[in-house]
């Protein structure tokens, strides 16, 4: 079996941990707790200070291997390097800029970036592992969504792809969710048709308009729905000339933040409206199962 690799090494960690010499233990398992995080409780304490221990305690609990993890940890590493700075400020100082090249250069060998601000951004939102055994809860895939938009601008390539990543993986939830299978043999635009149906959000799926019919059966729906449906395919589109995942031996060029946020919008507002209709109680297709259901009753009686 093959061992799953660190998605931030632990010379990135050892860089983090080295500026803590002038902060508080306590405030170091505040910044790791205020992310929750608990210490290890098996931890052993080897070398080192009684707040590089903390960090220690702290650090051997996370799973390195863990987009969600890494996630978080980085936020922690963030809080803590941006107090340190303060800190040293108050002495006319700040982090050294000898330590922030080292800094710089180490979380660089991952993917991740240290701007100006102290802010970490991580190149790895495209390479996210969409588990949808993981994800049957609409939260799951909006905490991804989240996290697409706020690294995505920084890496336009890679947001092309986790925004087609995150339509498969959301239509996938859908179709569980409605007990219906998923075949892994689907491309995307028959995934986005197939979900779009399992909800009653496919233009083909409504039925015709009549007086006082429900908005979800409007023209005017109809036709957004239709256009929205060729929006989530674009992206898939757009994923397989520019996006990551393909192993090009070039980079693509010309891509910059407004196609990041061009295809992550488009991707939110597909996801957003299928998981806004998937758990709302008067969704069309909740309406058509009691309609169903009761014509199959009174048939039986």
């Amino acid at each position: 079996m093959a061992v799953q690799r660190e998605l931030l090494s632990r010379t990135a960690r050892n860089a983090v941990r080295g500026e803590l010499t002038g902060l508080a233990k306590a405030a170091i398992a505040e910044y790791w707790e205020n992310e929750h995080f608990a210490p290890d409780p098996n931890f052993t304490p080897g070398e080192g200070s009684v707040r590089k221990q903390t960090f220690d305690s702290y650090a051997t609990a996370v799973d390195w291997t863990d987009a969600d993890h890494v996630a978080r940890a980085l936020r922690v590493f963030e809080t803590l390097l941006r107090r340190v700075d303060r800190d040293s400020r108050r002495d006319g100082g700040g982090i050294p800029t000898d330590s922030l090249a080292d800094l710089r250069e180490a979380f660089a060998r991952d993917g991740v970036r240290l701007d100006d601000d102290l802010r970490l951004h991580t190149a790895r939102v495209a390479h996210l592992v969409v588990r949808t055994d993981m994800l049957t809860k609409p939260s799951g895939i909006q905490a991804e969504l989240e996290r697409v938009r706020r690294f995505g601008a920084d890496y336009p390539d890679d947001a092309i792809g986790a925004a087609k990543q995150l339509i498969e993986a959301t239509a996938k939830v859908v179709l569980l969710e409605r007990g219906l299978p998923v075949d892994e043999r689907l491309d995307l635009p028959a995934l986005v048709k197939q979900a779009q149906h399992a909800l009653h959000l496919h233009p083909t799926s409504a039925p015709p308009t009549a007086s006082g019919a429900a908005p979800d059966n409007a023209e005017s729906i109809k036709r957004i729905l239709g256009a929205l449906t060729s929006a989530a395919i674009g992206v898939a589109e757009l994923r397989n000339r520019y996006g990551t995942g393909h192993g090009r031996l070039t980079a693509p060029t010309g891509l910059g933040p407004r196609h990041a946020r061009f295809a992550v919008g488009t991707a939110a507002t597909w996801c957003e409206l299928m998981l806004d209709t998937l758990v709302d109680p008067d969704a069309p297709w909740r309406r058509a199962n009691a309609a169903a259901t009761s014509a199959g009753g009174a048939t039986s009686t």
